[in-house]
C-alpha cells in the first residue's frame, strides 16, 4: 500500500471539501490515487455532504421504533432543512433505519464522540491506566496504549461510529452522508432516547442486536 502523506490528504480535502479522516480513508482505499479517491468520495456521497454540513437543519422528524414484543423502544430526532424533505419517503426511511440501529446498540449513549462529556473520557482513562497488563510498561508506552483504547471505547458509545446493521461495510455516519447526497440537504441526528422494558430490574439478557438485525434483513427481503 502506498504511503499516504499529509500533503496528499490536504490536496484531496481542498478538492472535495470532505473531512480529513474521510480523505485519508479514501486514499487508503485507492492506494494513494488522487482521482480514484475523489470518485470514491463522490460515490459515498461524502464530498457533497461535507459542503452542506454547515447549513441550518431545523426541520425533520421525531421517529420511533418499537422492537417486536414491545421490550425495546426508541425515539430519535433527525433534522433536515425543509419540511418537503422531511415528509418524503426517503427521509422517513432513514429516520426509521436510525431508530432501529439505536435499538440494536444497547451500549450507545451519545450521537457522536464530541458529545461525550470530558469526565467520562477521564474515567475511562483512569480505568485503563490501572489495567494489570500495563503495569510493567514505561509511562510513555502506557500513555500511547491508553489513548488508543480510549478512542476505541468512546467510539463504542457514539451512534455515528457504529457499523450500520443493514450494511456493516459502512458506518451510520456514512449512511447519513449518503442521504445528504441523495436528498440534497444537510441532515443531522440531534438526539435520541432508548427505552428497555424493566430496565434496572435484574433479569436474563437477550441479544437484542441480533434480533433487530434479523428483522431489518427480513424487511429488506
Amino acid at each position: 500500500m502506498a504511503e499516504i502523506s499529509a500533503k496528499l490528504v490536504k490536496e484531496l480535502r481542498d478538492k472535495t471539501g470532505a473531512g480529513m479522516m474521510d480523505c485519508k480513508k479514501a486514499l487508503n482505499e485507492n492506494d494513494g490515487d488522487l482521482q480514484k479517491a475523489i470518485e470514491w468520495l463522490r460515490q459515498k456521497g461524502i464530498a457533497s455532504a461535507e459542503k452542506k454540513s454547515g447549513r441550518t437543519a431545523a426541520e425533520g422528524l421525531v421517529g420511533s421504533y418499537i422492537h417486536t414484543g414491545g421490550r425495546v423502544g426508541v425515539l430519535v430526532e433527525v433534522n433536515c432543512e425543509t419540511d418537503f424533505v422531511a415528509r418524503g419517503d426517503k427521509f422517513q426511511e432513514l429516520v426509521r433505519s436510525i431508530a432501529m440501529q439505536i435499538a440494536a446498540c444497547p451500549n450507545v449513549e451519545f450521537v457522536k464522540v464530541e458529545d461525550i462529556p470530558a469526565e467520562i473520557a477521564e474515567r475511562e482513562k483512569a480505568i485503563e491506566m490501572g489495567r494489570d497488563d500495563l503495569a510493567n510498561k514505561p509511562e510513555n508506552i502506557r500513555e500511547k496504549i491508553v489513548v488508543g483504547r480510549i478512542e476505541k471505547r468512546l467510539k463504542e458509545l457514539a451512534l455515528l461510529d457504529q457499523p450500520y446493521i443493514r450494511d456493516p461495510n459502512i458506518s451510520v455516519a456514512e449512511l447519513v452522508k449518503q442521504a445528504i447526497a441523495e436528498l440534497g440537504e444537510n441532515i443531522q441526528v440531534r438526539r435520541f432516547t432508548r427505552f428497555v422494558l424493566g430496565e434496572g430490574i435484574e433479569k436474563a439478557e437477550s441479544d437484542f442486536a441480533a434480533e433487530v438485525a434479523a428483522q431489518a434483513a427480513a424487511a429488506q427481503s
